[in-house]
């Protein structure tokens, strides 16, 4: 048995845990009191962390039996004592993700749901396609700093991976493992390099812009609504008043288009005074300008950027700015017999340059900075050749994402992505940050399932696997527990059920699916959440919630059975999200559907209390006054019939916005039969063949 928890500070929140607090179990005759030993002394020095420790058991017994009327089976078993689920992290927070609009954003920034872009490979050609952010979360780690030859940088741990032109390859090879592909000096990585920075949005910045919109169009004439509406907050900055109006109605295949107007005879004076031309035009002007101007009279289409124009003026002023912002280009010069002849700026450089012109410049119409479809290159290959790659000496706070198409672009170049408490107190531990670190791995599961199944008076009725604790935790990476018992139920034909939070199911789909053809397996997968916010405190080493649903997905396609169970269903916490959490969840292939409301038995409850004042102090209060009121009073209701859903209004009105969410959404639509008890063959004890 693994020995308590003594890392860190018990009493106050350990980063990377659910728990707050350490408690004594209620079977403990001793109670542990701080004490100051005169380490971390600097208020700026954090302490350590708990650390997680896996003991190996040989268990005596592996298959447990209720008779609570309340749960839908007689046998479970789980393969480790404790739960942790944790995951890797990769970036520095400061590093910008190319977005979905063009733009970027800060990686630490990032929400669950936003849309940016990533690569696929389409026949043999790697493009760029838009995608979303499935998972975001945060840890503290070594860093290293990598630099490219033309001054792009990337500050990430070890086992972050970005493409080069060798494929893969992470930042640092293992300290503690065999050899892997990892970067040295002169690779090439994929991308376009260093994003530029944005501009400044002050007076000359919209001085500039101003000129370039409104000249583009020779008025204040139709715009796309993005611009329209940045025109009419820049000239109000300058106290001018405007107002909308239809420029001209919807025809044929031609949209419908609005501008803005004054009328006044002072406010057009004062337009035309502030689209003067500069006698010695600024840097921020000349950006602006060139927003305002792509705005008006630029298109991004099959890899070209053009701005065109019929004033050779303006067309002069174009090359200026751009030239004096260091951009290459070229000026083609069509003629036309009916009207006039128009010049047309041509940005040279390719995608790299394109990117660099959004992002200094960065115009309003963002259906114009699309780049699906383009395909990744090396472009300027010297340029993202790795000049250098160290460690920084230190750990600083790293950020990862999960994506639908598991990278993204980070800083110009493609980036890889990552992917039952009391009982604890029988051990001696404490239900609290013991339930997370002190982990008991019951390496003879398989073994023991074995045995009991060739009992001669042994009785074939489904086996629940996970219940007390997740069987899909990270140890199960290493120990393989949960899949050797797969394999048991595999050869035996006998039917088990799964529950889990993580992804690593689907690791298993190979055995599932072999046991869902013959209706042997039921696979559940628990969401309390989709806020990934919420995620990150109450679950905060569980796959994200988005990645669940991939799971979900993957599952289905399978052909695997799939039910989620929404829980714990928290009040004023995560119960306004229940029919959002069946929706998405039907999406994504689950076919039927349970609720749990949160029970806070023994010492969860104070694990609980301490978790919500920590967590959630402003609401803590209202949590626990609805939990009383659907738990008769009290913090916890242990009695059949209750103990699962509550009781009292709110409980009821729980239920009915769960069964009215299913009936519309399609969930539990026949009842379950049950699975196929019949199929079941016993082994012989020791995994020997028979021979007849």
């Amino acid at each position: 048995m693994p020995l308590k928890t003594t890392a860190g500070n018990h009493g106050e929140a350990a980063k990377g845990r659910g728990a707050t607090i350490n408690p004594e179990g209620r079977f403990e005759k001793h109670a542990r009191e701080a004490a100051d030993d005169g380490w971390f002394q600097d208020p700026g020095e954090e302490p350590s962390k708990p650390k997680t420790v896996i003991a190996i058991e040989r268990a005596k017994s592996i298959i447990s039996r209720n008779d609570s009327p309340d749960i839908g089976f007689n046998q479970s078993l789980n393969p480790y004592r404790g739960c942790a689920i944790g995951c890797p992290y990769c970036l520095a927070g400061d590093t910008p993700i190319l977005m979905g609009d063009g733009r970027t954003l800060p990686l630490s920034e990032l929400k669950v749901g936003d849309e940016i872009y990533g690569t696929r490979v389409v026949g043999r050609v790697r493009r760029y396609v838009k995608t979303r952010v499935l998972a975001h979360w945060s840890s503290v780690k070594p860093a290293y700093r990598t630099t490219l030859e033309d001054g792009t940088t990337l500050v990430s741990s070890g086992d972050h991976r970005f493409l080069t032109d060798r494929g893969w390859k992470y930042v640092a090879n293992s300290a503690t493992s065999t050899q892997r592909a990892h970067l040295t000096v002169f690779n090439r990585l994929r991308g376009t390099g260093a994003f530029a920075e944005g501009p400044s949005e002050n007076d000359e910045y919209r001085r500039g812009y101003l000129c370039g919109v409104i000249r583009g169009d020779a008025h204040l004439g139709s715009h796309e609504p993005e611009a329209l509406l940045r025109a009419q907050d820049y000239l109000l900055d300058f106290d001018i008043a405007t107002h909308e109006f239809m420029h001209y109605a919807a025809a044929g295949n031609r949209r419908a288009s609005n501008a803005i107007r004054t009328s006044t005879f002072a406010r057009m004076r004062a337009i035309e005074e502030l689209i003067r031309w500069p006698a010695s035009p600024t840097r921020d002007w000349s950006i602006g300008f060139l927003a305002g101007i792509f705005d008006a009279e630029g298109s991004f289409s099959q890899g070209i950027l053009r701005i065109s124009n019929t004033d050779p003026e303006l067309i002069g002023w174009i090359t200026r700015c751009l030239g004096r912002l260091g951009f290459g280009y070229a000026v083609d010069h069509e003629d036309y017999e009916a009207r006039k002849p128009v010049d047309k700026v041509r940005l040279a450089g390719g995608l790299r340059e394109h990117l660099r012109f959004f992002h200094t410049m960065r115009p309003a119409i963002k259906r114009k900075l699309d780049i699906v479809g383009h395909s990744v290159k090396a472009h300027g290959s010297d340029k993202l050749r790795v000049a250098s790659i160290e460690p920084l000496g230190f750990a600083m706070r790293l950020y990862d994402i999960t994506t639908e198409t598991e990278d993204f672009i980070a800083n110009g170049v493609v980036s890889h992505n990552c992917y039952a408490r009391p009982s604890h107190a029988y051990l001696g531990l404490s239900p609290g940050i013991d339930w997370e670190t002190r982990i008991s791995a019951k390496t003879n599961a398989a073994e023991l399932l074995r045995e009991e199944l060739a009992k001669p008076g042994y009785r074939c009725e489904t086996i629940v696997i996970g219940v007390n604790t997740d069987a899909y935790q990270p140890a199960e990476k290493e120990h393989r527990i949960t899949r050797s018992i797969l394999e048991v139920a595999v050869e035996t034909r006998h039917p088990v059920g799964l529950i889990s939070k993580s992804a690593l199911i689907e690791r298993d789909i190979d055995l599932i699916a072999d046991l869902a053809r013959d209706n042997l397996v039921s696979v559940t997968l628990t969401v309390v959440t989709l806020d990934h916010g919420i995620s990150r405190y109450l679950e905060p080493r569980a796959s994200a919630p988005a990645r669940r649903l991939v799971a979900m997905r993957r599952l289905r396609d399978a052909g695997i059975p799939v039910h989620v169970n929404v829980a714990p269903v928290i009040p004023f916490l995560t119960d306004s999200e229940l029919e959002n959490i069946l929706e998405a969840s039907m999406q994504a292939g689950a076919t039927t559907a349970s609720y749990t409301l949160l029970r806070l038995p023994w010492e969860v409850k104070d694990i609980f209390r301490a978790w919500l004042e920590e967590r959630f102090p402003l609401k803590a209060a209202h949590v626990m006054s609805r939990v009383h009121e659907m738990r008769g009073g009290r913090d916890n209701d242990p009695n059949f019939g209750s103990r699962m859903k509550g009781q009292g209004l709110w409980a009821e009105l729980l239920r009915q916005r769960f069964d009215k969410a299913c009936e519309r959404i399609g969930l539990n639509k026949e009842s379950w039969p049950g699975l196929n008890t019949k199929l079941f063959k016993p082994p012989s004890r020791h995994g020997q063949g028979q021979l007849f």
